[in-house]
């Protein structure tokens, strides 16, 4: 363990108060994506799939997966459903035939335009209060703890039980 860690006596609390409160921030989210949402007949893991497509762009059903923290299977299943909506298309990979990339269709793009559009007006409300250098504060350290987060999180099936 780094020496930092150890020698800081407020830690211990500070991660069990950043659990609480990120364990409330998602739950509100998650609660408030699906009801946002679902008004557009799709799930809260299809419309993250939707929008890792279209702003990641063309990605295998395995890049897709990881990029989700899902197994392929339960990828396999939400991008059939988004291809019978017609919001998905496969299409051979350019660089390796064998696959097939994943992309969104026109009409994938114009709902996840839609969709954010809903969502962001919502989040600006949200934050109109807040002095604009709380609000980049705010927007800096919530990427900053996602990308660290996300550095620690297996992108192939997941670690279960496992610790760092």
């Amino acid at each position: 363990m780094p020496s930092a860690v150890k020698a800081d006596p407020t830690l211990d609390q500070d991660a069990a108060d950043l659990y609480e409160a990120l364990q409330d921030l998602i739950r509100v989210y998650q609660f408030r994506d699906r009801d946002r949402i679902c008004c557009h007949d799709l799930s809260v893991t299809q419309c993250y799939a939707l929008d890792a497509l279209v702003r990641l762009g063309p990605m295998t059903l395995n890049g897709l997966a990881g990029t989700l923290y899902l197994d392929k299977s339960t990828m396999s299943r939400v991008v059939a459903t988004l291809q019978r909506k017609r919001l998905v298309v496969r299409a051979p990979d350019p660089e390796d035939r064998r696959s097939a990339q994943l992309r969104a269709t026109a009409r994938g793009t114009q709902l996840h335009t839609q969709i954010s559009a809903e969502i962001q007006a919502s989040e600006k409300r949200l934050i109109a209060d807040f002095p604009p250098q709380v609000r980049r504060s705010m927007i800096d350290l919530i990427a900053r703890l996602a990308k660290t987060a996300g550095e620690r999180v297996s992108t192939t099936g997941g670690m279960c039980c496992c610790l760092e």
